[in-house]
């Protein structure tokens, strides 16, 4: 090819498959043609044993997985959080893969669901169960078999989670242990926490701010979407600089003053092993990069921006509804608050 990456070019019970290799190395190419071969095989054996009616539950995963990457309607990271899902069920359920689909139990899925659930939180055990379905119902659909036995599992409850964040004081001994830490990336991992919390940024998107998204005239930062995350490819939202932010970006720019238009922010995208050291020296409970998102929301709230208004700088596309769920009793304890003050 003129651009010097090899395509890979074959047949498989006659339909030709033709596919980049994405490679210019010739060793590798032959490695990953391979592989590609005998992958597309395997798929091409599966559906002939489906039109046959005869399939094992390995073979219908082969398929779903299929199916799963080629929906142009679900996002890369739901799609590798299926697959996960997908490893975690043969993990815990080996047996199963060479197993004919036919043959597979509603009691065989009742102990295994059993087993699970005391392994794995409510969240993941309830989208392992959907895999586990999704799969057999191609098996209903080859007429391997005439129901699905897993559809007798029920979903686990999903508590949520309680938020704990620190109070404003507690932050700032926080982010001070972080940046004081003597490490090589002290500073900028600070610098993380405090941008993750002045702009409620989720990690991805925090990653991907450049100094030309950041417009200091109308003090508001600009967040292309990605595929990646929750906000659609090309989307800009645009979030407000509160006081904190613009102090924070106004204290960077002058540290790098040679810093172009087109430079990150932001000089390390996580952070985590930072946060939790700081957490065990300040007695802080332990926090994540998404409950920085947490805590911007909160501290919106508890300084009387109502919630429609957080839930957009957030990026939400609801109106507000995930936004009043998780963070409704704010409203209502500042509401209380607020009344205490209404004399005549």
């Amino acid at each position: 090819m003129p651009s010097g990456i090899y395509f890979a070019r074959f047949r498989v019970n006659g339909k030709l498959i033709r596919k980049s290799l994405k490679t210019d190395a010739i060793t590798v190419a032959k490695l990953r043609l391979s592989d590609m071969e005998k992958k597309e095989r395997q798929i091409a054996e599966s559906h002939a044993n489906v039109t046959r009616g005869k399939l094992n539950f390995g073979e219908a995963l082969a398929i779903y997985r299929q199916r799963i990457e080629g929906d142009v309607r679900i996002k890369r990271r739901t799609k590798n959080y299926y697959n996960e899902r997908a490893k975690a069920l043969l993990k815990s359920w080996p047996e199963i893969e060479k197993t004919d689909i036919g043959r597979i139990t509603k009691a065989e899925c009742l102990n295994w669901g059993a087993t699970f659930s005391q392994e794995t939180c409510a969240t993941g055990f309830n989208n392992t169960v959907k895999v586990l379905r999704d799969v057999i119902d191609i098996g209903v659909e080859s007429g391997a078999r005439y129901d699905n036995p897993a559809s007798t599992l029920r979903r686990a409850s999903v508590r949520p989670k309680k938020l704990q964040l620190p109070e404003f004081s507690k932050f700032q001994d926080f982010v001070q242990a972080i940046e004081k830490s003597g490490s090589r990336f002290s500073k900028p991992c600070a610098n993380l926490v405090r941008f993750l919390s002045f702009g409620g940024f989720r990690k991805s998107e925090a990653a991907r701010v450049t100094w030309r998204d950041c417009d200091f005239e109308k003090k508001e930062i600009a967040v292309i979407g990605d595929p990646e995350t929750h906000t659609k490819n090309g989307e800009i939202r645009i979030i407000p600089m509160i006081p904190n932010m613009e102090e924070l970006l106004g204290r960077l720019k002058l540290q790098r003053p040679e810093a172009k238009p087109t430079d990150l922010v932001m000089l390390v995208h996580e952070c985590q092993k930072a946060m939790d050291r700081a957490a065990k020296v300040t007695g802080v409970t332990r926090i994540t990069h998404h409950d920085l998102r947490h805590l911007f929301a909160t501290r919106c709230i508890e300084s009387g921006v109502d919630i429609p208004t957080v839930s957009r700088w957030l990026g939400h596309k609801d109106g507000g509804a995930l936004a009043m769920k998780t963070y409704g009793h704010l409203r209502n304890e500042h509401s209380q608050a607020m009344a205490q003050k209404v004399k005549f």
